[in-house]
């Protein structure tokens, strides 16, 4: 039918990945497993400086994450300056000293934090060379300008940030998941619009010569996976809502 527009077909490409045998796939994720869990998160760094080819290769690395629609909502903010790094840790801390000392945080909450030896003060976002922040795009712009919403953007921006740490491990470097609340001032310091919203705050560098971390222990996989769980009865009313008349299995038994 002449004059109707029609929505264009999407582009596609060829995709392909090398066919790795089962021991080379296993050995892979032997190693990168490996290597990840030797990261920690640091609070004690180097003002060793750290090149700009890094951090933008870090960001790199992070944008190649999945996102809703392929939107990307995220903007990495990199920060080398020393008076802007100045201006975060100021102000970063008088939301912090609010948390801690100004009765905002729970008891219960910071009960949780004390093994990890957290507190208000962070001297480390002026040691850093970088603090890079993220910032969360709740909504963009099309090829012409016109205002769009964006899909999923929590989701899409925390694997980026995923990836950006594991980057970041990766070149020998450490960092800190930096979530001071609320987070305007972030978005006030960095003259950023009112369609982004921070999202986390990371310091990154090299680890000081005296640096030292929490003795934490990460979860074992039967901690953190289920394989193949038994399907569970729909609730209800009819024959679905019968309980289940297969009892559990005993402790010691495989599942």
């Amino acid at each position: 039918m002449m004059g109707v527009m029609t929505d264009p077909e999407p582009g596609f490409v060829p995709f392909t990945l090398p066919d790795l045998s089962e021991d080379e796939r296993q050995a892979r994720g032997r190693a990168w497993f490996e290597e990840l869990d030797r990261r920690r998160s640091v609070r004690d760094f180097s003002d060793a400086p750290v090149s700009r080819t890094c951090i933008e290769w870090a960001i790199r690395a992070a944008s190649t994450a999945p996102s809703g629609a392929h939107r990307q909502p995220w903007t990495f903010v990199a920060v080398s300056a020393d008076e802007t790094k100045k201006r975060i840790r100021e102000a970063a801390e008088r939301e912090e000293h609010s948390f801690y000392e100004g009765g905002r945080a729970p008891d219960e909450w910071l009960d949780a934090l004390r093994p990890i030896g957290t507190h208000w003060q962070k001297p480390f976002l002026e040691t850093v060379p970088w603090i890079v922040v993220v910032f969360e795009q709740l909504s963009g712009y099309d090829e012409t300008g016109r205002r769009q919403r964006n899909y999923y953007t929590k989701e899409s921006v925390g694997i980026a940030c995923g990836l950006f740490v594991a980057a970041l491990h990766r070149m020998g470097l450490v960092t800190l998941t930096h979530t001071p609340s609320p987070m305007g001032f972030l978005r006030e310091i960095l003259g950023r619009p009112s369609n982004e919203r921070p999202f986390i705050l990371f310091p990154v560098g090299r680890p000081a010569d005296d640096c030292r971390v929490p003795d934490l222990r990460r979860k074992e996989l039967d901690e953190v996976a289920i394989f193949d769980p038994r399907p569970q009865r729909p609730r209800g009313t009819g024959p679905e809502s019968t309980p289940d008349p297969t009892p559990d299995p005993t402790p010691g038994d495989d599942r």
